[in-house]
């Protein structure tokens, strides 16, 4: 029913539809752009910190890729689901909406999950966060990620509950669109993550 009455009444691009809409839009782009700084500035002190090991494993002896590659596989795939809600709510079809983003949940409940187990396997081969400074800054700026998907996992948990009773409106479209553009932007940061941190590391020496 909700479906059918939101394609009956929602214009196009309903997450623009209404001033409160282009605003929220407007102000989390800004939001990013801070946090795009944010990051920056853990991907600087990371490459200032990467080669001071300690004594410890350095990034050669110790970054699984083959589970590095699998996790970026599976958070990569969540942004394709991502985009596939976001048509979906440019089609006004609220079961779909709720279906990609269910999938982009569990997707991003992978992802975290084989975080989880990375971080326990470095731990194990003495890479500890107290180890050196670049455990230091390796967990801070991969956590950090980390918390970011698991903040956005349980944000779009909770839209999808709350639009089982309020529907699709331009009221919660906007909330939809945000969320799947947040979902965007730590699947891009990861992309990131993924370059410096590991490929970077594997190959070796100081950047820059």
């Amino acid at each position: 029913m909700a479906t059918h009455h939101a394609n009956a009444v929602l214009p196009d691009e309903p997450e623009k539809a209404t001033l409160e809409g282009k605003n929220k839009v407007l102000g989390f782009w800004l939001f990013l752009g801070g946090e795009t700084v944010l990051f920056g500035s853990l991907f600087a002190t990371f490459i200032a910190l990467r080669d001071q090991v300690n004594g410890g494993p350095t990034s050669q002896q110790l970054f699984d890729m083959p589970l590095v590659a699998a996790a970026t596989l599976i958070l990569l795939t969540s942004s394709m689901t991502s985009v596939m809600a976001t048509l979906a709510l440019h089609k006004k079809n609220l079961k779909m909406i709720q279906v990609w983003l269910t999938i982009t949940v569990l997707l991003g409940l992978g992802f975290l999950g084989l975080e989880i187990y990375e971080f326990v396997h470095y731990v194990h081969e003495g890479h500890k966060v107290s180890t050196s400074a670049f455990g230091s800054a390796f967990y801070t700026l991969v956590g950090f990620h980390g918390g970011h998907v698991a903040f956005g996992i349980i944000w779009i948990t909770i839209l999808q509950l709350s639009a089982v009773k309020k529907g699709l409106t331009v009221v919660t479209a906007p909330k939809f669109y945000l969320a799947c553009l947040y979902w965007h932007f730590i699947d891009v940061v990861w992309v990131f993550i993924f370059t410096v941190v590991y490929l970077m590391g594997m190959i070796g020496g100081k950047v820059g």
